[in-house]
């Protein structure tokens, strides 16, 4: 018996396509393919917030100070007058940032190899490079899936048949975080 599907497509086809589909169940909560795309997706996202709630207090609170520039109004830096020069005026801010221990470390590197990054472009800007952002999927999963599936034992997605597509009559089916 073997271990995967193959989809029909080469080794680095199969592996593109899935970690595409990961990415967009993680980043959106759903999606629609066909049964045996879903059966694969599943067995990774599946993993993957398991991992994620196996880590997921896996970290410690550090206070840190850094320099932050100051900005007007119009979110310009602030310049100065040094010994002649225009400097930019600094001011030191105090932060909490949550610090990895190698578990979860480990685990947010593992959880990068299956997932793509997601850039998300605003309404207002669109085809544009400004004011686009990096999602952090990982982050999404530690932060917002784990606390979520925390007291379940597994079967974190649900596989919903639809019905056959139009084209090649292939089951399609909708595949969903629980």
């Amino acid at each position: 018996m073997a271990k995967y599907r193959k989809l029909g497509r080469t080794s680095s086809q199969r592996k593109a396509l899935l970690k595409n589909q990961v990415t967009a169940l993680i980043n959106n909560g759903r999606i629609i393919t066909t049964e045996a795309r879903a059966k694969e997706v599943r067995k990774i996202a599946e993993g993957l917030i398991a991992l994620a709630v196996k880590e997921k207090d896996n970290y410690e609170t550090v206070t840190v100070s850094a320099k932050v520039p100051v900005k007007d109004k119009d979110g310009k830096r602030v310049k100065e007058v040094v010994d002649g020069k225009k400097v930019t005026k600094y001011d030191t801010v105090e932060k909490q940032i949550k610090k990895d221990l190698p578990s979860r470390l480990h685990a947010r590197r593992q959880m990068l190899k299956v997932l793509n990054t997601v850039t998300v472009v605003p309404a207002e800007a669109a085809g544009k490079k400004r004011g686009t952002k990096k999602l952090d999927l990982v982050a999404k999963l530690f932060d917002e899936y784990a606390p979520k599936y925390a007291d379940r034992k597994g079967g974190y997605t649900r596989i919903v048949k639809i019905g056959p597509r139009k084209g090649d009559a292939a089951m399609e089916v909708v595949l969903e975080l629980v």
